[in-house]
């Protein structure tokens, strides 16, 4: 029997099981007979060692038969228990105040680095205004020491702005990690729903 017969014949045998399952048991025989042809024997004579089609089907048959109770009985996954919610709910007022008091400060943290660099941007803005003026109406040197000044703050500024952007994005992937977590406690996500997704 050559390598296509055995697989066809063994394909047919095999047509209750999903089509996934089935191609995945053909190409492991398929392999099977490369190999052994691959060891110098012959089509035939390495089809004749896996052996008869029926006793290839018979063990895929059983395998899978007894790979069905164990996807059967494969955990679901539940909400929190009573215990754990009531621990959350006894112990929300302290761990509230310590997460609306977390999350002011990873505000103020933002506000307080933009404003350090809407400042420096200001300030690179005014220094270049003073060094005209001073160019213009009062001395040189009193202007380059301006223009110097505002070119310092604008590179300062351009520095800070990513930073101040890089900061910003991790303190919100941040948030979203922490909101995920809650939202895990109580059990949002989890179950049959989990799966399908």
């Amino acid at each position: 029997m050559t390598k296509t017969e055995f697989l066809s014949q063994l394909a047919q045998r095999l047509g209750s099981l999903p089509q996934a399952e089935r191609s995945e048991r053909l190409g492991f025989y398929s392999e099977m007979i490369d190999d052994r042809i691959e060891e110098g024997l012959t089509e035939e004579e390495a089809v004749r060692q896996i052996g008869s089609v029926d006793e290839a089907a018979r063990q895929v048959l059983a395998e899978a038969a007894a790979a069905q109770p164990e996807q059967s009985a494969a955990p679901v996954k539940k909400g929190p228990g009573a215990g754990v919610i009531v621990l959350l709910v006894l112990s929300f007022p302290l761990w509230f105040p310590l997460l609306i008091s977390a999350a002011a400060v990873l505000f103020s943290l933002i506000v307080t680095l933009w404003s350090t660099e809407v400042s420096l941007a200001a300030g690179a803005v005014g220094s270049v205004i003073a060094a005209v003026y001073h160019f213009i109406q009062t001395s040189w040197p009193t202007g380059f020491a301006a223009l110097g000044a505002g070119m310092l703050l604008a590179g300062l500024s351009i520095f800070l702005f990513f930073g101040c952007k890089a900061a910003t994005i991790g303190i919100f992937r941040l948030i979203k990690l922490c909101i995920k977590g809650i939202g895990s406690l109580f059990g949002r996500k989890g179950g049959v729903n989990e799966k399908n997704s």
